[in-house]
């Protein structure tokens, strides 16, 4: 399978896109184009790190805000997971972040934080309009990457590509109208330079989530609102699903509860905890090279 790729830098990570080499320059760059057009939109609505986002102005000023017509997926998930999770799966998360350290200029010094506030106490939500009841500072890190893969999916499909390969930052969705499988490996969340495995998709998405990577002081990145602590018994998750978004939430989500509480959803999955054990769903297709 011979491929041509864009490689560019978005949303704070790494992406290469692999679409079929034969298709024409003048084409390439126009799909290229959308691609851009479309990543920067999104940052500009969800990023907290942006001083003219829309989540940044809702952080500063109360009232009702349209979403992107593309918001629905996105939103929808967020609540049904909030309420799965007990709260711990929240886009209030924002300012725990950023008192923890992980602000908009990677300061990495933490000052005392405070509960993030409630949905329902804060969030007003009907497609597509949302009413910020108080000021707050949302985020959107644990989903939105992967639905922005999903996104730029789209853009491709609408293409009629044969074949193509989203990879933003080692989270993939693979789309092949042949039967070709995709092999991605599973990073050692000890040791990025090795592998505890290999995963095989197809049409599908596979997302990770780590405590190695975006890590200060005693945090990362997963913050648990309840206790205001990064989570620690769960070292690594992989999850594998038809989309990104969903890979990629519930990949977050399993630092919080048990794979049994998210089985209204269609995925499967590998975790590390912390004792180095490895959990493996039955229907998680991989070869396991250490245990």
């Amino acid at each position: 399978m011979q491929t041509t790729s864009f490689k560019f830098e978005a949303i704070g990570t790494h992406w290469q896109i692999d679409i079929p080499y034969n298709i024409e320059a003048g084409k390439r760059q126009l799909i290229l184009e959308k691609i851009i057009d479309l990543i920067e939109d999104f940052d500009k609505t969800y990023s907290r790190f942006r001083s003219d986002s829309l989540v940044t102005q809702m952080a500063h000023k109360k009232g009702n805000y349209l979403l992107p017509d593309n918001a629905q997926a996105l939103m929808s998930l967020y609540k049904e997971l909030y309420e799965l999770t007990d709260h711990a799966f929240t886009p209030l998360i924002g300012q725990v972040l950023v008192d923890a350290g992980y602000d908009a200029i990677y300061s990495f010094k933490a000052k005392k934080m405070y509960h993030p506030p409630t949905w329902g106490g804060t969030i007003g939500y009907k497609h597509p309009n949302i009413f910020i009841k108080k000021p707050a500072l949302l985020d959107f890190g644990a989903a939105g990457k992967g639905y922005l893969i999903d996104l730029v999916s789209e853009v491709l499909k609408k293409e009629k590509l044969e074949y193509f390969c989203v990879d933003a930052g080692g989270d993939i969705f693979y789309y092949n109208k042949k039967s070709e499988k995709l092999r991605v490996g599973l990073e050692h969340p000890d040791n990025p330079s090795q592998v505890v495995g290999v995963a095989t998709i197809h049409n599908q998405s596979i997302c990770a989530s780590a405590g190695n990577r975006r890590r200060w002081r005693e945090f990362h990145h997963i913050m648990d609102p309840h206790t205001l602590t990064s989570t620690h018994k769960i070292k690594a998750t992989w999850v594998i699903a038809e989309t990104a978004l969903l890979a990629d939430a519930i990949a977050t989500c399993l630092f919080f509860v048990g794979a049994k509480k998210l089985q209204k959803y269609h995925f499967s999955y590998a975790l590390v905890d912390e004792n180095n054990r490895l959990e493996i769903s039955k229907d998680f297709l991989a070869e396991i090279f250490t245990k």
